[in-house]
């Protein structure tokens, strides 16, 4: 049996969109419930498929292609290549998921020096006849045959300047006809062959372009923004021409049914009288608000409405519909799901379920995630972004718009905010140490790491814009400037950052605040009610536990403790407890600690108003926070009270090769079983505070970085001790969990076993992502984007989890670990929690809670709840 390679469009449905393609399915469509659609025919999808690997068209698809033509031929009465009556056709791409502009199209294709004739003879109309074929020349040069767009367009001008006319439809037919020798001269010149004068012969190399497009460089950025599979294939639409460029009674325009910027249920488009649809979206004229066509073609008016109220209940989504009348008959070209912001994303999606048109699990599938990531975020406001200038491009890492001043040290970000300044953290990488900074910059740039870096997790983490690994900059933190091609820029130089592109700007870019409205409130509600999966939010202060709360967020999945001994009034303790000489220096250090401790839990458990909360005991390189500096290490011997070489000695010894690996997470309290005994004391001491003053709290402690049984039993032991130690003391109980977080391999294949010690397990699948693929997050940015180029990688496995890999390690211990303890509670608290198609993931093996960052908890409750509806 043979493959059908082409389809007319009565042949097809909107059911067929994966073999049609967006625009031949719906072509289809409308043409089976009787709209007036030119008529035509579409070419496969796996055609194109085929196209890529043979790059060539074979006979079995040329055949079906004359067939077809031969088709419209008959239903039309005309002939292609007829000299008397010619057919002309248009050739667009048509991808199975839109990408509006990304690809080619040719119109006027069947044009030749001969059937230009015919067609001025049947239209009785030159300049008609020669404006569609100049434009053919063109466009099909430029598409087709690699001709250099601008040529045509500097001849075009040079026209219009001898006739003294500012319009291509002033241009006289004589002028039109000159043009057109000189285009054919040129094509010669650039492409080395005459302009083809066989309408077959252009139809099959417009068909060749077409196909060739997939793949263009626009195509593929688009594609890889948007996460499209790049295996999908376009198909090519082949329909009979109508003219919008026949006169004052003929022309062409683009509406949506609904407002596509705020959602608002009114037809918003825009047309152009005598022109051809390419004319609306190249900038060249200014079109008409679609409204003015009432004044112009009441009647064409009146039907355009009817029939897009119509094809909006059809598709039952706004659509984005291109249409063309010709002598004043109204004709639709295409109609498709239209796109749309964010905001109007929400909007319509409820809309449509108030007025009956979709269910509420239909409105659900209908926003995208990332649709809502967008909505909390400030943005730039489009018209001023329009003028900006752009400096560097770095990576996506954090959502939003930034501006301020360059600073580059945390300090400096601090008196700058002082001083009433805007700042911009802009570092070469960051460190914990930075946190101060980022707390306070409007947004941070970096130079080196990933999407994944410290900067990166951070910045999402507190809802802050983050352009990193932008390596079109050099930084210098000690002569405090920047560099980008030559061009020096010193310490508060005003930039602009995009999160969501990892474009930075000159200068301060207008900036605009989120607008969610009753609509978002709605839509979350109703993800609320779908989903299985709990959503709980990383949060590590109370600040950062309110905004979790206000964003829907049912618990803390990971409170990282380390992040609070960063501040001003703790680190000097830190230092001295990590580089006590002795016992009592390091408990001396560690008493010290305690109360500020315990302040931060009371906050957080406060604003987590009975809500679980799971707490990660210290667990980052102690190199992380020793002191670097001279004046540091000089200060630090001072208040220890000890030689500054003393102290250069001890921080030696504390130096590892390797320290991601190294004395770190639980192998802290193995050695030091102080500090773990410090910060329970400190989360029972706060929790019993808080439950005293009337309000619940619900305590969970993890111990991090587990490798087998034995080991989390003995750090479990002391900690055991510990809780048993306070509680007699302050003569009362609370109910607390232990539990810990599956973040090597080797705790993964032995969940069976660890199970037997924890109440909870919380995958952190950043670091098990790191130790599966000996990967390290902050450094594997240049060959991680030589995988995703050569397609090794379809995605970082930073980004989205490795379901084969590191989600099968994830698969096995939930699995085991339910085996063992059919009780205990599954949960993920890495960075692929607030990830989408990891959350389906995650769903799918059955985890009981996602946790992400507090401003990509909307994100996971829709995505939670498409999870389960899916």
């Amino acid at each position: 049996m043979t493959n059908q390679y082409v389809y007319a469009f009565s042949e097809g449905s909107a059911e067929m969109r994966s073999t049609l393609g967006g625009k031949g399915a719906n072509l289809a469509e409308m043409t089976a419930i009787g709209l007036r659609v030119p008529p035509g025919f579409t070419i496969s999808t796996q055609s194109c498929i085929r196209y890529q690997q043979e790059r060539a068209l074979w006979p079995e698809l040329l055949e079906d292609v004359q067939h077809a033509i031969g088709e419209v031929e008959r239903e039309l009465n005309k002939g292609f290549g007829n000299k008397q009556s010619p057919l002309l056709v248009s050739v667009r791409s048509g991808a199975v998921i839109s990408m509006p502009g990304m690809m080619d199209t040719i119109l006027n294709l069947g044009l030749t020096d001969e059937t230009v004739i015919g067609l001025r003879e049947t239209t009785q109309d030159a300049r008609f006849a020669y404006d569609s074929y100049r434009r053919f020349i063109q466009m099909f040069a430029d598409v087709a045959l690699g001709v250099p767009r601008v040529r045509f367009e500097l001849e075009l001008e040079r026209l219009k300047e001898r006739e003294g006319v500012e319009a291509d439809t002033e241009i006289s037919a004589e002028g039109l006809r000159g043009l057109i020798d000189t285009y054919k001269t040129i094509v010669e010149e650039e492409y080395g062959s005459p302009f083809p004068q066989d309408p077959t012969t252009q139809l099959h190399q417009a068909i060749e372009a077409v196909f060739r497009s997939w793949d263009n460089p626009r195509a593929r950025v688009y594609r890889d923004l948007n996460g499209i599979d790049h295996n999908l294939g376009t198909a090519v639409t082949v329909q009979s021409m109508v003219f919008g460029n026949k006169g004052p009674t003929s022309g062409t325009g683009v509406a949506f049914t609904r407002d596509p910027s705020t959602g608002k249920a009114a037809l918003f488009g825009e047309f152009l009288l005598n022109a051809q649809g390419e004319d609306v979206v190249a900038g060249i004229r200014t079109p008409k608000p679609i409204a003015e066509l009432a004044n112009s073609m009441p009647e064409v008016h009146r039907e355009f409405v009817e029939t897009a109220a119509l094809l909006e209940q059809h598709y039952r989504d706004m659509q984005d519909i291109e249409f063309t009348i010709e002598d004043g008959t109204l004709y639709f070209l295409q109609t498709r799901s239209g796109k749309r912001t964010a905001m109007a994303a929400v909007r319509v999606a409820v809309d449509l379920v108030n007025e009956g048109m979709i269910t509420r699990n239909e409105a659900l599938k209908r926003v995208e995630p990332a649709h809502i990531d967008q909505l909390l975020h400030p943005t730039f406001n489009p018209d001023a972004l329009a003028k900006a200038t752009v400096l560097a491009s770095g990576l996506p890492a954090s959502p939003g718009a930034a501006t301020g001043g360059a600073f580059f040290s945390a300090a400096a970000v601090l008196e700058a905010n002082e001083r009433g300044e805007k700042a911009i953290l802009v570092r070469a990488e960051t460190s914990p140490e930075d946190i101060e900074g980022m707390v306070a910059a409007q947004g941070v740039l970096t130079a080196r790491g990933g999407m994944t870096s410290h900067a990166a997790v951070v910045a999402r983490g507190m809802g802050t814009c983050c352009v990193a690994g932008c390596a079109d900059i050099h930084v210098d933190e000690v002569a405090k400037t920047f560099t980008i091609n030559g061009k020096t820029f010193g310490e508060g130089t005003k930039i602009s950052l995009d999160g969501s592109t990892g474009k930075v700007y000159a200068g301060l870019v207008e900036t605009k605040l989120p607008e969610l409205g009753d609509s978002f409130d709605i839509l979350m509600g109703w993800a609320d009610e779908a989903r299985r999966l709990g959503v709980r939010a990383n949060a590590d202060n109370p600040v950062d536990a309110e905004r979790a709360v206000a964003f829907g967020a049912e618990g803390i999945g990971l409170c990282r403790t380390e992040h609070m001994f960063f501040e001003e009034n703790r680190i000097a303790a830190v230092r001295r407890m990590i580089l006590a000489g002795s016992a009592e220096e390091r408990t001396a250090a560690l008493a010290e600690l305690l109360p500020h401790q315990r302040s931060d839990f009371v906050g957080i458990f406060e604003a987590m108003g009975g809500r679980p909360v799971t707490i990660r005991l210290l667990d980052p390189p102690l190199h992380e926070f020793l002191p670097h500096g001279e004046s540091e290490i000089a200060d630090l011997a001072s208040s220890m009270g000890i030689d500054v070489s003393v102290l250069e000695t001890r921080i030696r010894q504390l130096e590892e090769f390797n320290p991601m690996l190294g004395h770190r997470g639980c192998r802290l309290a193995v050695t030091h079983p102080a500090i773990y005994r410090m910060q329970v004391r400190a989360i029972l001491e706060a929790a019993v505070q808080v439950v005293a003053s009337g309000h619940a709290v619900d305590p969970e402690i993890m111990i991090p970085l587990v490798t087998s049984e034995t080991e989390l039993a003995w750090v479990k032991e002391e900690i055991a001790d510990e809780i048993a130690l306070v509680f007699a003391e302050l003569e009362t109980t609370i109910p607390v969990k232990i539990g810990t977080m599956i973040e090597t391999p080797r705790a993964a294949i032995t969940a069976k076993a660890i199970a037997h010690e924890a109440e909870f397990f919380s995958f952190g699948t950043n670091d098990l992502t790191q130790m599966t693929f000996g990967f390290s997050r902050d450094d594997s940015g240049p060959f991680i984007s030589a995988y995703l180029d050569e397609g090794i990688l379809d995605i970082s496995p930073f980004e989205s989890i490795d379901q084969t890999g590191v989600g099968e390690l994830v698969r096995t211990a939930v699995a085991d670990g339910r085996e063992t303890n059919p009780d205990i509670k599954l949960g993920i608290c890495g960075e692929h929690g607030g990830d989408p198609a990891s959350i389906t993931f995650f769903n799918t093996i059955g985890l009981d809670y996602v946790s992400c960052s507090p401003w990509r908890v909307c994100v996971a409750r829709l995505a939670a709840a498409q999870a389960t509806l899916n």
